[in-house]
């Protein structure tokens, strides 16, 4: 495309233009002579059957947009066809600038809406005319955004002028002179993007970031300021785009400051520097490179991007950012070449080969170079190829073909803008608008229009791709990716929509808080260039997840409440199994999820490569507890590390859990294992502190009795814990041998409480475990600590059936060994006892009734408490325990679990298919409600829970689907309770 010599109209040569088809001419032409009607010139025009004629018919049938000016403003078209168009751009502009000033000298202000009619008018008079002026060539691209920047920034100088003023007239602020109210002021307007650049589109929306000087002196009380210049800036943007019967000036967009969702609209230049300094990324810093004042105080405005100069452009060959950098360009989706490029509907600025992939070209080269070769720190685009090139970054060639490309692209840009004055980048998808475009580019045809297009947008990618070929990963299939600024970009949220989430918007708003680094772990550089690298494999695979918005919105929670977070995310991004199983989790397991947010140190552990391969045996926990403990110099410290280790094992042990790697029979034993070894451990650290401060009880033993599930090795993820004390001494001793001497009866219920307390007590490492120790003897009516000879005495005359049952689990945990011995004698003795089986049976019987009537089970789901659930099939084993001696049958079955002890009891108490029946229906019951227990606090309904989860569940189960699995639980269900019915029924 040439460009036409001179400065009007007249000169357009033939055929610079082609009308779109002969009823858009009609149609124009009818327009023209109504307007003839009332201008000579016009008429004239139409008189003439020349080139201008043609010219300015076609023009109308290319752009509703133009046409509709020209026929709300005729003379605006005489005097585009009459005058030199660059001077009257120039007076336009020249108004604009003016548009603060009374209309006459000696006048009042204009008033707001005053100002907004005079910029209105004057923004459709230039635009108007910058568009003939670029269709007929007469400008090129260069001049053409060149203009249009010059209007934006006369436009936006005339608001804060007119703004700064009128609140000096009203007394809240008080400018040095208000003859020009921006000097001095201390109010800083930057322009940025293609404002900043003098390269503004013809639609375009214009950047503005604004920034305020507390020091320059205009308010009165420096502490109003945060108040009063945001409100100033609230009336910018009105000035600016609210659409009145004149039209807009220019769409206005404040969200380039420093963390746009929780900052002012102007922000003071301290807290600027600071967060720059601190917390600043390499987006951020592209987009410094073509910061310009466009208005309020312009030195103030320069010395502020002088001060920013270390922030853009480091002093060193930035390698370090390059990452970061990397993951931007794959987060603007750019493609290697592979598959055709479509014309229709092409985004000629974000898509392949657009102009976005040309500025990106140039402005990475700037960020990494710029600190050392200041030659570098341009604005335009074109002019920092140039640059580039005498710097021998890159050859002439590509110099050349880069500034065509670039230049094409924003003339096909500005053409599918001017059409309708719309901010779009899209070519239209119809074959009668993409001839439009076409023609307004001044093609014969679409086929020539594409093929030149398609050439270019090829080579611009050609180029840069080159430029990070060593870079494998980048290529993204995902799509566009863009998480800068404030603003959604629709390319994104609906790349965000393919992948998976149901709330696009409130997933870009998370990303976007990580990238300004509110939170601890991603304040660092570092650590947000490695999460920014990961964003797009983290939203794809969280994208696979049932329920992705959910599990991201956990994951979310998970990182804002890590202290740091750069190993975690070169993990992930280095290790796709961990990352599939941080989506597993936050998509599956809400309670895991809330338990690593509130304690990311329990993550720590899953950093261990060698943890699925390693089963939580008690030997295993063991060791790994005893390192752990090592450290430790006093009580208080003990007491917390048993808590870190605690919380970050159950957390492990449920990871393994969750994936498969084990099931939930083994995870039941593994909890119990980690429980006992909390509890002695605990009670060591207990007795350390007795005996420092009470000493030594002569002949004094205790031992601890795990009751209910600690005891039969059924403990799940959130269990409390059922414990006994028993202790013994000498009956000669009165008292214990410590500089704080105790009774008996004191010394031991002292241990008793401590060691509850060390168990219970809340600390800043939250809760061990809650303890429930009405299993005692007499319950919670007696003492908390139990001599030897009164549990024995109390087992034996006085304990009812249901407490017998729960001796049936009972397991000595820790303790003396001689009281050890004894405990597990005596409880031996009192199972072995002959009973009454009619009267067990009766007891058992009813306490399961009673049991169902005070807590009837919410649904099948219920898995404890649901008819034919697992306390039918514990009371089963536990009645089996009791019955046993009186029929003869002589077997051992303490210390075991209830699967256990089914198969040691019932092998010759139960019918053998009755037996499996049970055996088959714990199996299932221990499966599902382990992992829901892990999972999930509450009750499990699936119509409520995570997808994720319900697919967990099923596995478990080893169903297809949930219906298939609840149909199951019924049938064992109704079965068991069967069972219950004919074995324990009277």
């Amino acid at each position: 495309m040439t460009t036409t010599q001179g400065d009007m109209l007249r000169d357009v040569p033939p055929g610079r233009l082609k009308p779109l088809n002969q009823a858009e001419t009609k149609s124009a032409l009818a327009d023209l002579k109504q307007i003839a009607g009332s201008e000579p010139a016009i008429a004239a025009l139409l008189a003439e059957e020349g080139t201008l004629r043609d010219f300015i018919v076609a023009a109308l049938t290319l752009s509703p947009h133009l046409r509709e000016i020209a026929n709300l403003e005729p003379s605006l078209l005489v005097a585009a066809i009459d005058k030199p168009l660059s001077p009257q751009i120039e007076a336009l502009v020249e108004n604009a600038r003016q548009a603060w000033l009374p209309a006459e000298q000696g006048a009042s202000s204009p008033s707001e809406s005053e100002v907004m009619s005079r910029l209105r008018v004057a923004k459709r008079r230039a635009s108007f005319l910058i568009a003939l002026a670029d269709l007929a060539r007469i400008f090129d691209g260069r001049l053409t955004t060149k203009w249009l920047s010059r209007l934006a920034e006369a436009s936006i100088s005339a608001a804060i002028d007119h703004l700064l003023l009128s609140s000096h007239e009203a007394g809240k602020i008080s400018v040095p002179d208000p003859a020009a109210p921006s000097r001095k002021s201390g109010l800083i307007v930057l322009g940025m993007g293609k404002l900043g650049a003098e390269e503004l589109n013809y639609s375009s929306d214009i950047d503005l970031v604004v920034f305020f000087d507390e020091t320059a002196g205009i308010v009165p009380d420096p502490d109003d300021a945060i108040d009063i210049f945001p409100r100033l800036m609230r009336r910018l943007v009105r000035i600016l785009q609210e659409r009145t019967a004149d039209g807009y000036v220019f769409r206005t967009d404040l969200r380039l400051r420093p963390d746009p969702g929780s900052t002012p609209l102007a922000i003071p230049v301290d807290a600027a520097m600071i967060y720059y300094e601190g917390r600043g990324q390499n987006w951020e810093r592209a987009a410094f490179i073509k910061a310009r004042p466009v208005g309020g105080d312009i030195a103030a405005g320069q010395a502020f991007i002088r001060e920013l100069v270390p922030f853009v452009f480091r002093k060193y060959l930035d390698y370090a950012a390059i990452s970061d950098i990397h993951s931007i360009k794959r987060q603007i989706h750019a493609h290697k070449g592979h598959g055709a490029i479509a014309v229709k509907g092409h985004n000629v600025k974000l898509g392949r080969g657009g102009i976005r992939e040309i500025e990106f070209f140039v402005q990475t080269q700037q960020l990494i170079a710029g600190g050392r070769m200041p030659a570098l720190r341009c604005r335009s685009t074109e002019e920092t190829l140039g640059q580039l090139t005498d710097a021998k970054w890159i050859d002439a060639e590509t110099r050349d073909e880069l500034a065509v490309a670039y230049w094409f692209l924003r003339d096909v840009e500005h053409r599918i803008q001017m059409v309708r004055d719309e901010q779009t980048h899209l070519l239209p998808e119809t074959d009668v608008e993409l001839r439009r475009i076409a023609y307004m580019m001044g093609f014969a045809d679409v086929p020539a229009f594409s093929e030149t297009l398609v050439a270019t947008l090829k080579t611009v990618e050609r180029r840069y791709a080159r430029l990070f070929e060593q870079e494998t990963k980048l290529s993204s299939e995902t799509g566009n990716l863009v998480f800068t600024g404030q603003g959604d970009d629709p390319d994104t949220l609906e790349t965000l929509r393919r992948l998976g989430f149901d709330r696009p918007s409130d997933i870009a708003n998370v990303i976007r808080t990580w990238h300004y680094g509110r939170y601890r772990a991603t304040q660092s550089v570092e650590a947000r260039e490695r999460l920014t690298e990961l964003t797009p494999e983290l939203l794809r695979v969280f994208g696979e997840s049932k329920r992705a918005d959910k599990a991201l919105m956990r994951f979310d929670s998970f990182i804002s409440g890590l202290p740091a977070g750069i190993q975690l995310f070169s993990l992930l991004g280095t290790n796709p199994a961990l990352l599939s199983l941080i989506v597993n989790i936050m998509s599956s397991a809400p309670r895991l999820a809330e338990i690593i947010a509130a304690k990311p140190h329990v993550f720590d552990g899953m950093l261990d490569p060698s943890l699925m391969a390693e089963l939580p045996t008690r030997d295993y926990l063991a060791e790994r507890l005893r390192n752990f403990l090592a450290p430790a110099r006093h009580y208080e410290e003990t007491l917390d590390l048993l808590r870190i280790f605690a919380s970050e094992q159950r957390f492990l042990i449920g990871i393994r859990l969750l994936t498969g790697a084990i099931g939930g029979t083994m995870a039941a034993r593994a909890f119990t294992y980690l429980a006992d070894l909390i509890v002695e451990a605990a009670l060591d650290a207990v007795m350390k502190e007795i005996r420092a401060a009470h000493g030594e009880y002569p002949g004094g033993r205790i031992a601890v009795v795990g009751m209910g599930k600690l005891g039969s090795f059924e403990l799940s993820a959130g269990s409390d814990i059922d414990i006994i004390l028993l202790y013994d001494y000498d009956d000669t001793a009165g008292e214990s041998s410590g500089p704080k001497p105790l009774d008996a009866t004191r010394y031991f219920t002292r241990i008793t409480q401590r060691l509850i307390a060390a168990l219970s007590a809340p600390t800043a490492e939250g809760v061990l475990y809650e303890v429930d120790m009405r299993l005692r003897p007499s319950g919670n009516k007696g003492p908390v600590a139990t001599r030897i000879n009164s549990f024995e005495k109390y087992q034996r005359e006085e304990a009812w059936t249901w407490e017998h049952m729960a001796l049936s689990r009972a397991r000595l945990i820790r303790g003396d060994d001689q009281l050890t011995l004894d405990a597990e004698r005596i409880i031996g003795e009192i199972l072995s006892s002959k009973r009454d089986v009619g009267k067990i049976a009766k007891d058992v019987h009813e306490m399961r009734m009673l049991i169902e009537q005070e807590k009837p089970p919410e649904s099948i789901w219920d898995l404890k408490l649901i008819p034919g659930g697992l306390i039918d099939i514990e009371f089963i084993a536990q009645y089996l325990r009791l019955i046993a001696p009186a029929r003869g049958v002589g077997i051992d079955a303490n210390g075991l679990s209830t699967a256990e002890a089914l198969k040691l009891l019932g092998g010759s108490l139960m019918d053998r298919n009755d037996l499996d029946l049970c055996l088959e229906a714990l199996q299932l019951y221990t499966e599902v409600s382990q992992l829901i227990r892990l999972c999930i606090d509450g009750i499990f309904d699936p119509k409520n829970t995570p997808a994720g989860l319900i697919e967990l569940v099923c596995r478990a189960g080893d169903c297809p689907d949930i219906r298939t699995l609840e149909a199951e639980l019924k049938r064992l269900s109704k079965a068991v309770r069967k069972i219950f019915q004919a074995t324990v029924g009277r």
